[in-house]
């Protein structure tokens, strides 16, 4: 199902028993914060998504916990669970290497293809545009402080829309905005991401400025295209088209040559100006530290459109689980079939929860030839934002990566220290605070499969202990009658 805008997202959950309304009145500063990050770890039907309609000083409600949990994340996405959209993209991939044993399928696997690339469309008179104000003002939004020792209010759910002034290509990203004041915002994207590569080409072809349009409370599918890692060329609302089955309507902004999602619930329209840089942060990030302090350029917001009775998406950041986590686990599972394609080696892979998604990575692989492991380690290490890893555990196929008890009985068992750690340097997130040197640092990979002896391993391996099959079988036959549970 693809929800035509957030508030048939919110009818949606709330018709499923899946959102609270909180009628209390809540202060933006902390306090809804505190509620959220207490809702997000309850492991039961507590966890729901929260409208909070009664914010102290404002007359906007605030959305936050979406898509707190793997029914609401694969609910967002229109599917039953996140590995439908895996297996769909597996069936997609079959069309390059079509041969007579499948050719049977061809017209369906056509049909697919066609019904996948749904590009934009665009239109007029759009809903995002239903108010305008030429003198936007950043205090009417109830945009959070979610932290203690955050360097203020930051806009979390920002769809950022800017264009290559070489290529002329849209990127849509979402890097957090510090507001400073009723009209500018710091603007906090990564070195290694691609608003900021569009920035620098600005500057590099003497521009002052670029342009940029902030989305805030976009269809599900939107909010999560803008966190996708998806390679240099590809527009996200061109994923977003395929995740949804159905073109992402969009229209012009007002005053700057970008178009963003028409049915938004509330665009920021301005500039970031290519010489300036302010200091932003901290901010109490995903990995349940601060986010230090740093000099980010600047986003000037010149124009605001909205909906009448507009809704503020936020989400809230912390220690793990939270919101986010959910949002990362649909990118490890829809992106698995891609990585497959590559290394075919790879049986599943799990980016736990505790390791923020870039701190630990277990793969499992079929392993064929020694040193395979390490070549893993290396392939990932080599592609896109898996460079920055900082450990990498790989195990042979049959091991459950999903399941951490055995993979730590695999790692604290089979691995010899000498031998079987292989420590690297290269690029790290900018948030890992334990590197010495911040954006890069060494990284550790750990072998855990099997050593072999073509591998330096001379002993013999032993077995793994396993009950036979026809004794397992005859004691679920009789477990009944044991009367045990």
């Amino acid at each position: 199902m693809a929800y035509k805008d957030l508030r048939e997202f919110i009818e949606d959950l709330e018709h499923r028993d899946l959102l609270k309304r909180i009628k209390t009145p809540v202060s933006a500063d902390l306090e809804i914060t505190e509620i959220t990050d207490r809702v997000s770890k309850f492991k039961d039907y507590r966890n729901v998504a929260l409208l909070f309609e009664n914010v102290k000083g404002y007359d906007i409600p605030v959305l936050t916990n979406a898509f707190g949990s793997y029914e609401r994340m694969a609910l967002a996405l229109g599917v039953e669970k996140l590995d439908d959209i895996a297996d769909e993209i597996r069936e997609m991939l079959k069309l390059p290497y079509l041969s007579l044993k499948n050719k049977m399928s061809l017209p369906g696997l056509i049909s697919t293809a066609r019904k996948a690339i749904n590009f934009p469309k665009y239109i007029k008179n759009a809903p995002c545009q239903e108010v305008i104000d030429h003198n936007p003002n950043l205090d009417k939004l109830p945009i959070l402080k979610c932290w203690p020792l955050d360097g203020g209010p930051f806009i979390t759910l920002p769809l950022v829309v800017t264009k290559n002034p070489k290529t002329g290509k849209r990127n849509v990203g979402m890097y957090r905005l510090q507001k400073y004041d009723s009209t500018t915002t710091g603007m906090h994207w990564h070195i290694h991401k691609n608003g900021a590569e569009n920035w620098r080409d600005a500057k590099i072809s003497g521009e002052n400025k670029i342009e940029v349009a902030v989305a805030i409370g976009t269809d599900p599918v939107l909010t999560y295209a803008a966190t996708a890692p998806l390679p240099r060329d590809i527009d996200e609302m061109v994923f977003a088209g395929f995740l949804r089955h159905k073109s992402v309507e969009m229209t012009k902004c007002i005053t700057v040559d970008l178009e963003v999602p028409a049915a938004s619930e509330i665009v920021l329209e301005g500039y970031v100006l290519t010489d300036e840089l302010r200091r932003e942060g901290p901010f109490g990030d995903h990995t349940g530290y601060y986010s230090l302090a740093d000099d980010y350029p600047v986003f000037h917001v010149t124009c605001m459109t909205h909906r009448k009775n507009p809704i503020y998406f936020a989400t809230i950041v912390g220690r793990p689980p939270m919101e986010d986590c959910y949002m990362a686990k649909a990118t490890e599972r829809i992106f698995l079939p891609l990585l497959q394609q590559m290394l075919p080696e790879v049986v599943d892979i799990n980016m736990p929860l505790e390791g923020v998604f870039h701190d630990c990575v277990i793969v499992s692989i079929k392993k064929q030839y020694p040193m395979q492991a390490r070549k893993v380690m290396h392939a990932f290490w080599g592609m896109g934002q898996m460079m920055n890893v900082k450990m990498i555990i790989v195990v042979d196929s049959h091991v459950d990566v999903q399941d951490l008890s055995e993979v730590a009985w695999r790692v604290f068992n089979n691995i010899d220290a000498e031998h079987d750690l292989e420590i690297v340097h290269g690029p790290l997130d900018v948030l890992d605070h334990s590197s010495p040197m911040a954006k890069w640092g060494a990284k550790l990979g750990i072998d855990a499969t099997k050593t072999w002896p073509e591998e330096g391993h001379s002993r013999e391996w032993p077995e793994e202990i396993e009950m036979n099959k026809d004794v397992k079988a005859r004691v679920n036959y009789m477990w009944r009658s044991l009367n045990i549970d």
